[in-house]
C-alpha cells in the first residue's frame, strides 16, 4: 500500500484537480453548476480562501486556491465542497455509505513559486497585450475575491 502524504502550507496557493465518482458528467446540467458555486460559497464561509482560477469541466474541476496566512488546512475546505454539493443529491452509496458523486481523493500541487515555467502560455499573453511582464509580482491593494453569483 503506498503512503500518501500532502504538503500542508500555511499561506499557500494550490493547484487543484477534483474528480466526479466514475467520471459522470454531472456538472454540464446547468442546476450542478449553481450547486458547485453554492458549496464553494458555504466552504468559503466556514474557512476563508480565496479561488484564484477555476475551470469546471463535466467530470471534473481544476482549480488554484490562495489559502489565509494562518492557515493550511484545504482537506476540510474540499470536504465542506462535496459534501455541501452532495447534500438531497438522490443517488447510490458505496460500501462506505458515501454518495456516489466525487471521487474519495483530490489532487492538489504546491505553487512554489513565482517563477514562470517557460512552456506555458504567460509569455504568449504578454506579446498579446493582455497582461504586463511583471504581472502578478506584487500584491494588489485590495484583492476582490471571486463572484460566485
Amino acid at each position: 500500500m503506498s503512503e500518501y502524504r500532502r504538503l500542508y502550507r500555511e499561506q499557500g496557493w494550490y493547484f487543484f484537480t477534483i474528480v466526479t465518482y466514475n467520471r459522470q458528467k454531472i456538472l454540464t446540467h446547468p442546476d450542478n453548476v449553481t450547486r458547485l458555486r453554492r458549496s464553494f460559497q458555504y466552504a468559503m464561509n466556514k474557512h476563508t480562501f480565496f479561488i484564484d482560477a477555476i475551470v469546471v469541466l463535466p467530470d471534473h474541476i481544476h482549480c488554484i486556491w490562495r489559502l489565509p496566512h494562518d492557515d493550511d488546512d484545504f482537506s476540510t475546505r474540499w470536504r465542506l465542497v462535496k459534501w455541501h454539493f452532495s447534500l438531497g443529491m438522490d443517488t447510490l452509496l458505496t460500501e462506505r455509505s458515501e454518495k456516489k458523486v466525487w471521487q474519495r481523493r483530490f489532487w492538489e500541487h504546491l505553487l512554489r513559486n513565482e517563477k514562470d515555467w517557460r512552456y506555458g502560455s504567460f509569455h504568449d499573453a504578454v506579446k498579446r497585450g493582455f497582461y504586463t511582464i511583471d504581472w502578478g509580482s506584487q500584491e494588489p491593494d485590495s484583492i476582490k475575491e471571486m463572484d460566485l453569483e
